[in-house]
């Protein structure tokens, strides 16, 4: 059931509400935990890959609406998820399977979103859901089930106060967030693959801003010892490392609240380290060169984005998550706005083809790179590991221009 008409919704603490800041309801059942949570509701369109969207760190403190309507079918399993634990705040489905089916399964969907707390709902039009949050963007919501939908006098709240408690949750636009998600302790990730046991041909920062685990195991499978490091890592600590080359991670939050992790990546520039940075490092990597971000209408978020890769004129299906974007003139090569140009000149290597929105920044003059998008693909297409050997050949071209200076 979905009700604009917030007077004349009726519900009981049996079921699940969402309720959006603007005023929109919808009664469904409850999925996952009972109780309350808050956050921005964003949609996701994958078809596949629940587990690898739930345990993705850029989603901290978003409510995720699943496009695809049947979710759960294949159960979780112990191999595909992206971090520790599930990151988003509340989970919105429309039809959860009854069976788990699958070979690698241990347990099922549903009981993993209770486990870890995870306030849900089901049983919603979450076409027409998706459709408002197209027309009218993204906003702030709720999901409330069982005795949070009563008062202290034991009657059923009133929408207009479960709007209310919506709308003082803090907005995406001016938090900061990468400090929550990232890693409190620095740890390595070992050449794989065929090169299992030998040694590193590269040595790779990996600054956590809300990583994916994928990201450092595709590094590893092209033979690079990836130290990834927390977000407060300073830049003596990093050089300390000795690396070949410096990586910003995804991540949650407003890019234009991460003045440290700019001033950091700055620092790595100049130093002239080779640098790549996805999605959140995207973002950063624009900032640093003097270019302003913007929050998108309603973001990216899914494994079926079509991307241009201008340097080859390549379109690729790609997977992303990411309701901020930089601000930077497509067709044409500039000099980067920051400090008249210290940084030489740049330009707009990738763009998504649904909106013309930047994927990716290519210096000119300095060896850094990056893309909006995720080319690890946990879930989605392969288009776009070409990604992870570029960056290996820009550490191998630098390496060797030291040994021959």
């Amino acid at each position: 059931m979905n009700q604009i008409d917030s007077e004349a919704v009726s519900f009981s603490p049996d079921d699940a509400v969402l309720v959006l800041e603007d005023g929109q309801v919808y009664v469904g059942e409850p999925y996952g935990a009972v109780g309350r949570t808050t956050g921005e509701i964003v949609f996701a369109t994958g078809m596949t890959g629940y587990q690898e969207t739930l345990t993705d760190p850029s989603y901290d403190r978003q409510i995720v609406v699943q496009t695809f309507p049947h979710i759960g079918d294949t159960g979780i399993n112990e191999e595909d998820p992206e971090s520790s634990r599930i990151w988003v705040a509340g989970y919105v489905v429309r039809d959860p399977s009854p069976t788990v089916s699958n070979w690698r399964a241990t347990g099922s969907l549903d009981d993993d979103l209770v486990r870890e707390g995870i306030v849900g709902i089901s049983r919603i039009d979450t076409r027409k859901l998706v459709r408002h949050l197209r027309s009218a963007g993204v906003m702030r919501a709720g999901i409330f089930s069982g005795d949070v939908l009563k008062d202290e006098q034991g009657r059923i709240r009133s929408i207009d106060s479960l709007i209310d408690e919506v709308k003082a949750t803090p907005q995406m636009k001016g938090l900061s967030l990468y400090d929550e998600v990232s890693t409190k302790q620095a740890y390595t990730i070992e050449p794989c693959g065929e090169f299992a046991g030998k040694e590193p041909l590269f040595t790779v920062a990996a600054v956590d801003l809300g990583i994916k685990a994928m990201t450092p195991h595709r590094m590893a499978e092209r033979g690079c010892r990836v130290h990834v490091v927390p977000s407060t890592i300073t830049f003596d600590e990093l050089q300390a490392l000795n690396p070949d080359g410096v990586f910003f991670s995804n991540g949650p939050g407003d890019p234009e609240q991460a003045d440290p992790e700019v001033e950091l990546l700055r620092k790595v520039l100049d130093a002239g380290y080779p640098f790549f940075g996805i999605c959140f490092g995207n973002q950063l990597l624009g900032r640093a060169l003097g270019f302003g971000t913007y929050k998108l209408k309603f973001g990216h978020r899914g494994i079926n984005q079509p991307v241009k890769d201008l340097t080859t004129g390549k379109v690729e299906v790609t997977a992303h998550n990411h309701g901020f974007a930089v601000d930077a003139p497509i067709g044409e090569t500039v000099v980067s706005p920051f400090d008249s140009g210290r940084y030489g000149k740049v330009f707009v290597s990738h763009i998504d083809l649904n909106d013309n929105v930047v994927e990716g920044l290519q210096c000119v003059d300095i060896p850094a790179f990056s893309v909006q998008y995720h080319p690890e693909a946990a879930a989605g297409p392969h288009d776009a590991a070409y990604l992870f050997d570029r960056f290996v050949d820009l550490m191998n071209t630098s390496k060797e221009e030291h040994r021959n200076a």
